[in-house]
């Protein structure tokens, strides 16, 4: 049967890095749609916008294009609008999918969730960004993100990446109660993702058990997206 997908991208991406998720849904017969929310096109000024605002996006996108029975996805940051947006479009989802993301908790930012060089990282860089933006560095992004690519890829797809509003990092939105959302959740994770690292800090077990659910692992690493589209594809239907 064919399923409608909405999928959220992650801090520095835009719709572009679903394609080839998308092109394996697509070819499966699914509906896919790959916004690019506000703040992260290219050239875009961050400087007025707030974390509400990308949380609305992703809401009145789904209101606005008339979308029914849809299975929303968010990656890693995705976590954060996927779960502000879904109480007010619950009668819309079929299911809420978190991959590889963060879960939010009340009064936690995504700022809290992060080891302190992250946190280290994400002020500095702001600070002397002009306009309050974040850019990953190369190392860490090849390090952390996409070590499952040869360098050549690594450096293509990090020239594509856009600097992310700080703010969306230090502002909160409120948890979903999945006993009360009305709307199945589940959780899937890259089995070599060492964006968070392993442990206290690590994205499993604590997001998928603040969902209560058992996580569906994926191939591949954090950009997996790119570097195991099949792969994701499958689990996120699996999912």
């Amino acid at each position: 049967m064919a399923e409608t997908f909405v999928l959220i991208t992650g801090a520095w991406h835009g719709g572009w890095a679903w394609r080839p998720v998308a092109e394996h849904l697509r070819a499966a017969g699914h509906e896919v749609h790959t916004p690019t929310l506000p703040g992260l096109a290219d050239g875009a000024d961050p400087t007025l916008l707030h974390l509400s605002d990308v949380v609305d996006f992703v809401a009145s996108y789904i209101e606005e294009h008339d979308l029914s029975d849809v299975t929303l996805v968010g990656h890693s940051w995705g976590g954060y609008p996927i779960t502000g947006a879904a109480p007010r479009v619950a009668s819309r989802l079929k299911k809420l999918v978190y991959w590889s993301a963060f879960v939010p908790a009340a009064g936690k930012s995504l700022y809290d969730e992060v080891p302190p060089p992250y946190q280290e990282l994400f002020a500095g860089t702001a600070a002397a960004s002009g306009n309050n933006t974040v850019v990953l560095p190369f190392e860490v992004f090849a390090g952390g993100f996409i070590g499952d690519a040869p360098e050549p890829v690594q450096k293509l797809v990090h020239s594509l990446l856009t600097p992310h509003p700080y703010q969306y990092f230090t502002e909160t939105v409120e948890p979903i109660d999945p006993a009360t959302l009305g709307v199945p959740v589940a959780y899937v994770v890259s089995v070599d993702d060492v964006a968070l690292p392993p442990g206290e800090y690590g994205w499993v077990p604590r997001f998928p058990e603040r969902l209560g659910v058992t996580p569906t692992e994926a191939p591949g690493s954090h950009e997996a997206l790119f570097t195991q589209p099949a792969g994701l594809a499958e689990a996120l239907l699996k999912a």
